[in-house]
């Protein structure tokens, strides 16, 4: 089951860190903005925290019972203070209340935006509050996701089982990465998920966790708890006084980043059922699609996407504006059926229209720069490096010298390459570098100076004599 961690922020400019206090007439609480000083050559990130201090807009007084919980352990032992990876959902609300009854613990709230949209977004604050937590932190992690994790990828040509560009798989360590950050910063023990444990998010999460802090502890309520599903949640959370989230339940189990969205559950689960139509949200039916087609130009620097028709973009940016382009024509669907890490199969839909775009961009870039030994190399390479992303294993040592040999074997693909958008297909139009190993006057069928055909008859003898030489031997001669 894909899960969805919702939350926005606002990105703040570079510089050293400002924190500003404001408290709300009529309002019981804080809200605390910090900006933190960005990574070298990303963007620094917002930081919102809310910090409840009464009980107005019902729930529990998280500023009472949490002094209350502290001096008293669980039912499943002590914890001090747990970062939960938090959506507003029905299940992270529930998870705040059992934290906080079973590891008498403080819960703090974590929320990364990795591009989910803002409707997921709405009403974080109230809802975390009410669930019980003492602070919500919300970053914006979405130019980070796109240029730290998602063009290694890309420039990898990293796809699992043939079709998943690992959307989900790549958004996981980043959030993870940032759930630890916080917990250093609030003074956590211990971080909290709520990832089933038939699926391989949990895997994730957790690989990352042990990868960048051993010492963290690691709560996986739904390995532990009694509660079995949505009806139980809500019986939980009525017992708990924490209101129940008020919104359509969809009838799909769904992800969503700046990557792509996927789509599992329901009629899905059986792989002879079609996708209804309705279930798409980021692309248009191809048959709906426009019948004009659409010419774009990629700009590409070392394998990495940064212009669209001449004009510059940053990297979550230009990622939007293909997913607006591309979900128009019908570009990025997929169906497939998937070898889950925990052994299983499933089937999922999954939406990734820029991301379509920008492999197809790539490979034909690739196609003028690399020679066929790297070009067989990076496949073969690619192929590894897109199973340790989908395990969890961003932070492996095998991942980063992969990553690394990539780096080197790609700084010439630089050009750019003109695509062809027609209700859901990709075409190369056009394609240039000034490191192209394309040579007209070679390739050319004229003779040239360079290539003389002559030269192919030593050629062939000499890679045929294999072949010769055992054709020989099964007829005796």
């Amino acid at each position: 089951m894909a899960h969805a961690f919702s939350c926005a922020a606002a990105t703040a400019p570079a510089g050293g860190i400002s924190v500003h206090h404001e408290r709300k007439v009529g309002a019981a609480n804080t809200v605390v903005r910090a900006q933190q000083p960005g990574k070298k050559g990303s963007k620094s990130q917002a930081i919102r925290c809310a910090m409840p201090s009464g009980n107005e807009h019902g729930g529990i007084s998280a500023a009472t019972a949490s002094s209350s919980d502290q001096k008293k352990g669980g039912l499943r032992g002590k914890l001090n203070k747990v970062v939960l990876a938090y959506s507003g959902g029905l299940d992270t609300s529930v998870i705040v209340p059992w934290l906080r009854e079973n590891y008498g613990c403080e819960v703090v709230c974590f929320t990364a935006d990795v591009g989910q949209g803002d409707i997921e977004m709405e009403g974080l604050e109230k809802k975390a509050k009410a669930s019980g937590a003492s602070q919500l932190v919300v970053k914006d992690l979405k130019e980070e996701f796109v240029s730290e994790y998602i063009y290694p990828c890309l420039r990898a040509g990293a796809v699992y089982e043939r079709k998943y560009l690992l959307g989900t798989s790549m958004a996981r360590p980043v959030i993870a990465k940032a759930m630890v950050d916080v917990a250093k910063e609030v003074g956590a023990d211990a971080v909290a998920h709520g990832c089933t444990g038939k699926g391989n998010d949990q895997v994730r999460f957790e690989l990352t966790f042990y990868a960048l802090n051993p010492e963290l502890k690691v709560v996986a309520p739904w390995r532990e708890w009694d509660i079995t599903g949505r009806e139980d949640a809500i019986e939980y959370a009525k017992k708990h006084n924490v209101p129940v989230p008020v919104s359509k339940k969809s009838i799909y189990s769904r992800d969503r980043n700046l990557w792509h969205l996927s789509h599992e559950g329901d009629i899905l689960e059986d792989p002879a059922n079609e996708p209804k139509e309705d279930m798409y949200m980021m692309s248009v039916a191809p048959e709906n699609a426009p019948s004009k087609p659409e010419y774009l130009e990629i700009g590409i620097i070392a394998g990495i996407p940064v212009s669209i028709n001449g004009k510059d973009f940053s990297p979550a940016s230009l990622l939007a504006k293909l997913n607006e382009i591309g979900g128009k024509h019908g570009i990025g669907r997929i169906d497939m059926v998937e070898n889950r890490l925990v052994g299983m199969k499933s089937r999922g839909v999954y939406e990734t229209p820029g991301g379509t775009i920008m492999a197809a961009a790539v490979r034909e870039l690739e196609a003028l720069t690399l020679d066929r030994e790297t070009m067989q190399w990076k496949d073969m390479l690619a192929l590894k490096y897109a199973e340790l992303v989908y395990a969890g294993r961003w932070f492996d040592p095998l991942r980063q010298s992969i990553d690394a040999f990539m780096e080197n074997i790609i700084a010439t693909t630089t050009g750019s390459v003109t695509l062809k958008l027609y209700k859901g297909s990709v075409n190369v139009a056009s394609r240039k570098s000034p490191y192209s190993l394309y040579r007209e006057d070679i390739s050319s069928f004229e003779n040239g100076e360079i290539y003389n055909q002559a030269d192919a008859e030593g050629f062939i003898r000499l890679y045929g004599l294999p072949t010769r030489v055992r054709a020989m031997l099964e007829k005796g001669i």
